[in-house]
């Protein structure tokens, strides 16, 4: 019996624990298969795990004695079904949560994310970000920490999205070029530490913003059933770009993979922060569309928001759709380059990315299928995001994982 386990009925008996005991290294995988909506029902999560009925309903019952998970003890039959029905597992409205936190150039967010990638609760912070990552993070946590009072739930650990490539395996920021942070800051550490300061248990984790958008779009959103999947979004400054391939989300030997912001889509365009110019970085992101459409960003909402708004609201004004229409075949042309090098079966757009797709679909998929062999062969699907505030549903996943991985061992 695990520490936090709701008291077991008389009936369980010792046949149950013998059951149990056999699928014992089925918890974590079976946590998953609901986690990620692919096993809605019990029958389901037998055929998924390749164990007996006997197994998978002990299985279920240890979950639910978690708090992880709910078995319908009284299923119904679907209209015009035969035999009989599957106990349905969904995720525990009352169980635990991941902290999570995101920090860019225009403030931050805190959450509580469950299992099944719901947000329970969130609270946005600042819109000024301090030069010091440990002031920060330190509000981006204590208002964490504010939620999870007002709850009173479990916390399972915690999560932190920077718009920065994070070094492993140290959990150095080397690029926070948007923030004002110095090159190489140890995000995770102060972060970590920030975790502990406010008494939340748990381990820490830190990873970059798209990164964790990637891994949150494959589990629960628009990339969830692709096999080699591409995600590049660009939010409140910069682009980024990530990669999750069989499943499992591609961070290169030292997590640095996938800088997609500094490809080069026009040689003689505005000078880049890496020292190239016209990279994607600064050529598709909200301030290129704001200058290209003759609009001077103000103070009264942030940069991706009034991109995003003079696209929906002004389309029809020549000027912002000439804007718009640059900015498409731009980054038609980087997804052109990325599509001949990593071939992918799905590309998931977020950010001003996915109002560009959404403004205009066909002169997007137009241009990355003219430029790109496998997308003369075919076509890959572009679609948009679909998850709100899916880098803090990535980076709850961060903090799920050890649960995900062995449920008895983090929850003990």
């Amino acid at each position: 019996m695990t520490g936090n386990a709701h008291p077991r009925t008389a009936g369980d008996g010792t046949t149950s624990r013998t059951r149990l005991d056999r699928g014992r290294g089925a918890l974590g995988p079976a946590l998953e298969l609901v986690h990620t909506g692919r096993a809605p029902t019990r029958a389901v999560l037998t055929a998924e795990l390749g164990v007996t009925r006997a197994t998978a309903g002990a299985v279920a019952a240890e979950l639910e004695a978690l708090g992880l998970i709910r078995v319908d003890a009284r299923p119904g039959a679907a209209a015009g079904s035969q035999g009989r029905p599957s106990h349905r597992l969904s995720i525990a409205d009352d169980g635990p949560v991941a902290l999570a936190a995101q920090v860019h150039a225009d403030g931050f967010r805190a959450a509580l994310v469950g299992l099944g990638g719901r947000i329970v609760a969130t609270a946005p912070g600042c819109e000024t970000v301090d030069a010091d990552p440990a002031k920060v993070l330190g509000s981006v946590v204590e208002t964490g920490a504010e939620l999870l009072r007002a709850t009173g739930l479990r916390c399972v650990g915690a999560g932190l999205a920077v718009p920065s490539a994070v070094a492993e395996p140290d959990g150095l920021a080397l690029n926070p070029l948007h923030l004002a942070w110095a090159a190489g800051a140890p995000v995770r550490r102060v972060f970590a530490e920030c975790v502990r300061a406010a008494g939340i248990t748990g381990p820490a984790f830190a990873a970059n913003d798209i990164n964790l958008m990637a891994l949150a779009e494959h589990r629960h959103g628009a990339g969830r059933g692709a096999r080699d999947l591409l995600c590049v979004a660009t939010g409140h400054r910069g682009v980024g770009g990530a990669l999750v391939l069989d499943g499992r989300l591609h961070t290169g030997s030292s997590g640095l993979a996938l800088e997609v912001g500094h490809l080069a889509v026009n040689p003689e365009g505005r000078p880049c922060h890496c020292g190239s110019r016209g990279c994607l970085d600064v050529e598709t992101d909200p301030l290129a569309l704001l200058t290209a459409a003759g609009r001077a960003p103000g103070p009264e909402m942030s940069l991706l928001r009034h991109a995003q708004e003079l696209i929906r609201d002004q389309y029809d004004d020549a000027r912002v759709r000439a804007a718009a229409e640059t900015l498409i075949d731009r980054l038609g042309l980087g997804l052109a380059g990325l599509v001949n090098i990593l071939n992918p079966d799905r590309i998931i757009l977020g950010g001003l990315h996915r109002t560009l797709l959404e403004a205009d679909p066909e002169r997007l998929r137009a241009v990355v299928a003219e430029r790109s062999l496998w997308g003369q062969s075919g076509g890959v699907p572009l679609v948009a995001c679909t998850l709100d505030h899916n880098s803090l549903v990535g980076a709850a996943e961060l903090a799920w994982q050890p649960v995900l991985d062995d449920p008895l061992e983090a929850l003990a």
